[in-house]
This record gives C-alpha cells, structure tokens and sequence, in this order.
C-alpha cells in the first residue's frame, strides 16, 4: 500500500470513528505510522486529506450500490453497514462538523448524494419502467433514513425500509 493510500484510510477510520474535529493531525500521524511532514506532504491539509478521504469513499460506497433492483440497493446498504458499521452518512456528518462552510468539503457531499439520488433515480425507472422522480424521492428517503436509523436500531432499520420501498415499487407497478 502507498503512503497517500494509507494515509487516506488510516484517517477514513479515524474520521468515522471519532468524527473529524476531534481527530487531529496528531492521531492520524500516529495511526498512519507517519511523521507529520510526510502527512502534510501527501494531504496538505486538514481540509485536503477530509476531501480525499470522502472521494475515496464516495468511490468505494458507488461500487457497492451497483445494482438493479431496489431490493438489492437496500441489500447492498445492508452489506455496508455489516462490514463498516453504523455509524450513520460520514458525508452528513462531514457537513455537520463543517456546517457546510467549507467548499471543498460542501462539493463533495453535493456530488455523493447527487449521485446516490441519480442512481436511485435509475433503479426506479428500470424497476416500473418509466421515470418516477416522485417515487425515486421517497425511496432516497427511506435509504437515507435507514442509514440515520441504523445507528440506534442495527439493520432491523434497513429491513423495515427495504419493506416500505418493495411497497412503494409494488404500487407503482399496479
């Protein structure tokens, strides 16, 4: 693994568990096994390397989500909260800590749920058939309320929505 990899995960870890004022620049030399010159050296900055962190996310998250059916979305965010726990959104939680007064940080959260929105968007249509922006909304909030929900209540939150979104799509269908 690279420098700029580890460092990325190392802080993607630190970042999640720990949220990203609380982790400083001391924690994540330390859980990099770097010196703070090499860290600023491959991440710049706090901002930066908050940045790479949420893109390698956004990237590893869209490859999980490649699906068809909306059954299979929520299974797949099953999966995820499985192997990354529950914790909630880190790009929610990202823009809480930042109030979304950070640029790089606020285009990021943008790009990730446009994107999680286009892709429900997508699954909607091949699923009824036809476009159901509607139908698509209620669906990204039952996904993102499940992930919200997921945090108190395990993945029961994510099977119940899973429920709910089969019955909106069954409707639909009729």
């Amino acid at each position: 693994m690279d420098t700029k990899t580890k460092l990325i995960s190392s802080a993607e870890h630190l970042f999640d568990r720990h949220g990203f004022t609380a982790t400083g620049m001391d924690k994540l030399t330390q859980a990099a096994g770097m010196s703070s010159r090499t860290l600023y050296k491959h991440a710049g900055s706090k901002t930066a390397l908050i940045s790479d962190v949420l893109a390698e996310r956004h990237r590893r998250f869209q490859r999980s989500i490649e699906v068809d059916t909306v059954a299979a979305l929520f299974d797949a965010l099953e999966a995820w909260v499985r192997v990354e726990g529950c914790r909630g959104c880190l790009f929610l939680r990202a823009q809480g800590e930042t109030g979304g007064d950070t640029p790089e940080i606020a285009d990021a959260v943008r790009t990730h749920k446009a994107a999680l929105y286009e892709k429900i968007q997508e699954i909607v249509s091949l699923e009824t058939g036809g476009r159901h922006p509607e139908l698509a909304e209620q669906v990204l909030v039952l996904f993102e309320g499940a992930t919200a929900t997921a945090i108190y209540r395990g993945v029961d939150a994510i099977v119940s929505a899973r429920a709910a979104a089969l019955t909106l799509i069954h409707q639909a269908r009729a």
